[in-house]
């Protein structure tokens, strides 16, 4: 190989390195953009006590929070929400989620 395929290469590798970079940081920005669009819906649908409690879910089980979330998103899309979800509507949604968990448990005899 001469040097100047050996150069033509080594750009074809830098700029693919690049667009790799690029689309990575266009990623990156779009899932930060949707982050903070679904927490500013949060924002106008949860009291401040509800969204304190879901902040200490996501801490605990991340899974769970995210469900709720939303499932709190859907039904404000869908015009279901009336009022701001207080702290115990929260606590008897996540109350409904849990009970369908423990539903699906096993046991051995």
């Amino acid at each position: 190989m001469s040097d100047e395929e050996l150069d033509e290469i080594r750009q074809r590798k830098l700029a693919a390195i690049r667009n790799q970079a690029l689309d990575e940081q266009a990623q990156e920005q779009a899932s930060a953009e949707a982050q903070a669009q679904k927490e500013a819906i949060l924002r106008q649908i949860l009291t401040p006590e509800a969204r304190s409690r879901l902040t200490n879910i996501r801490m605990v089980r991340p899974q769970l929070a995210e469900q709720v979330e939303m499932q709190l998103i859907q039904l404000a899309g869908a015009g279901r929400l009336r009022a701001r979800v207080t702290d115990q509507q929260l606590k008897a949604l996540l109350q409904q989620l849990q009970g369908k968990e423990r539903e699906r448990k096993i046991s051995f005899r």
